[in-house]
């Protein structure tokens, strides 16, 4: 549809993020695959191994079993909160008169702060000793029987790493929530309100049906971060005590750099891939199949 002058400077665009594209994510996907058949330290040799990493991934190895389990805890977690909250606080915002901006980049800040900074200062938040603010404040409001050195209890340490990672990109999709909620045509909602709709039916019938397509992207942006989570939990407990918050990604990283087993760490990179393009798919029939109920 575009004359040919148009489409080569297309292509001479497209190129260079392309070949970014390729070399910086599909070559390392590939590259992991490869070695994914193979035993090998770094240093020595490749041995192929068929798909015995595989194998004793799925069969024999429990701590790849409870590192995928706590990650779909950790990606329940970072959904509630990163997309209910978004959603909430985005609702909230589109009726706010004053202030807006000032809002959105209070909840915003998060993601452009240091992850490592993040990491520290929910260290103190949960310390134990000295007593962090999260105990201080419990102690204050009467509950101090529920102090506890959060993420030192087995109990609490996936929680406890999972809510620092759905707080940091909440501003994020509150952004984006946001704009897509604003681009709702007004005439919509008056006409619903004529009608004798409440904010509930408008809210459930009108705008979130119009902001359907910005939904389903957002979920499958959490969804894949959550997925590939690693640094605060890793920076927080690196997967303690024992396997409590072990995560795929933590897991992986700690088999090739500590454990210096690049073909089984490669084995589960490539699960995570998997993983990711699954849970992509699923989304995709699901909230398709929804919309067309």
């Amino acid at each position: 549809m575009l004359p040919s002058r148009s489409r080569l400077s297309v292509l001479v665009f497209l190129i260079p993020p392309l070949a970014l594209y390729c070399i910086a994510v599909l070559f390392p996907i590939l590259q992991s695959l490869f070695l994914s058949f193979f035993e090998w330290d770094g240093i020595s040799d490749l041995q192929f191994v068929g798909v015995e990493n595989y194998v004793h991934m799925f069969t024999g190895d429990t701590v790849f079993w409870r590192a995928f389990f706590n990650a779909l805890g950790y990606l329940f977690i970072c959904l509630v909160l990163q997309l209910g909250g978004g959603l909430v606080v985005a609702s909230l915002l589109t009726s706010l008169r004053r202030g807006r901006e000032f809002v959105k980049t209070l909840y915003l800040l998060p993601a452009v702060i240091s992850t490592v900074a993040i990491a520290f200062l929910f260290a103190r938040i949960y310390s134990s000793d000295p007593v962090g603010l999260l105990n201080q404040v419990l102690q204050w409001v009467g509950l101090g029987d529920l102090a506890r050195p959060w993420l030192s209890d087995v109990s609490t340490v996936l929680a406890a790493v999972s809510i620092p990672e759905g707080w940091r990109f909440t501003g994020l999709y509150v952004l984006i929530i946001y704009a897509a909620l604003i681009a709702v045509p007004a005439e919509l909602e008056e006409a619903a309100r004529l009608d004798g709709a409440n904010a509930w039916r408008i809210f459930t019938k009108i705008r979130f049906p119009y902001i359907r397509p910005v939904w389903i992207t957002t979920v499958i942006m959490a969804t894949t971060y959550a997925l590939r989570g690693f640094d605060i939990p890793y920076l927080l407990t690196n997967g303690g005590p024992g396997q409590s918050s072990e995560l795929l990604t933590t897991y992986m990283y700690k088999t090739a750099f500590t454990s210096t087993n690049y073909g089984y760490a490669s084995s589960i990179s490539v699960f995570i891939v998997v993983e990711c393009l699954v849970a992509v798919g699923l989304i995709f029939v699901l909230l398709r199949r929804k919309a067309d109920a």
